[in-house]
């Protein structure tokens, strides 16, 4: 069965849309990572991005809701970094630690706030904002330059990471407290408040994914509404290999795995449903099962500095 134009259309748009909250959340994970510093905290900092935007929405409109979620995700980055990075427990125990504590409070405060009911969907969204002229560019413009505003941020984030952490000092120190935090301290590198700052900043932007997925994309929130889109998010920085360039061209291939649904309903295909939404975990196991092995971390990497 041929798909028509319209269908390939909205397969490319709905590509960009899904990838943009995992390529928010990766571009932070990243600059953690690239500090030496694994946050699993991750997929809580999203819930709890969410649960704010969808808070903000409600009481101040969506743009109130999108500055919530960035603060809520970096609330809770701080969490973690103070048990990682300022008491120097295990990260891995303190990141599945921080996202639990996110699981149960989001559900807790969702069902005091909103009820039985929930959110519905009145609360108020990102609509999207087509750029005039490259909107119109045959196939990537609908895709790439009609979408809300957070997938524009997205985009830009990604040259801007690149441009930190290859062209400044401080990107510079980074990357160095990410391969020898020892060396570093003693070149006079602030490690310790590097890898802070790098884990709440990418607190930040796992919590504008959560709150991308409220406003951007279902309208309402729901408890455990992430579904391991933080966890995807982590294995986007690997097999991106902690380059923003990498991670983006992987946001967007799961993005077009979750995407594919859409694609094969519309063929007719007489396959469940679920098979399609375990599309962009299996493509996570099998690239990182065939390419982790390549792919060289940084060589601090869960390691906090003393």
């Amino acid at each position: 069965m041929m798909l028509d134009a319209g269908v390939v259309d909205g397969f490319l748009s709905a590509s960009v849309r899904v990838a943009t909250p995992l390529l928010l959340a990766a571009l932070g994970e990243m600059l953690a990572e690239r500090g030496g510093v694994i946050n699993l905290g991750v997929e809580g900092a999203m819930l709890c991005g969410a649960l704010a935007a969808a808070l903000g929405a409600a009481s101040g409109g969506a743009w109130t809701g999108l500055a919530a979620s960035g603060v809520a995700g970096l609330a809770l980055a701080t969490i973690f970094a103070l048990a990682a990075i300022g008491a120097r427990a295990d990260q891995i125990i303190s990141g599945t630690a921080t996202t639990l504590l996110a699981v149960g409070l989001t559900g807790a405060v969702y069902q005091a706030v909103f009820g039985s009911a929930g959110a519905g969907l009145s609360l108020p969204t990102l609509v999207p904002v087509p750029i005039p002229g490259l909107a119109d560019v045959p196939v990537i413009g609908p895709s790439f330059f009609n979408q809300p505003v957070t997938t524009y941020l997205a985009l830009v984030a990604v040259p801007l990471c690149w441009w930190f952490l290859f062209r400044t000092r401080t990107g510079l120190a980074l990357r160095a407290v990410g391969e020898s935090p020892e060396h570093a301290r003693a070149a006079g590198v602030a490690a310790r408040w590097l890898q802070f700052a790098a884990t709440v900043t990418g607190g930040a932007f796992a919590g504008l994914a959560g709150g991308t997925l409220v406003l951007a994309q279902v309208g309402t929130f729901a408890e455990r509404m992430t579904a391991g889109r933080g966890f995807i998010a982590i294995a986007i920085v690997v097999l991106g290999r902690w380059h923003p360039v990498g991670v983006l061209g992987a946001a967007l291939l799961f993005g077009a795995a979750t995407a594919l649904q859409f694609v094969f309903q519309a063929m007719g295909l007489a396959v469940p449903y679920q098979l399609f939404l375990m599309l962009p975990y299996v493509l996570t196991l099998l690239l990182l099962a065939g390419l982790v092995g390549g792919v060289k971390a940084p060589a601090a990497l869960g390691r906090a500095a003393e």
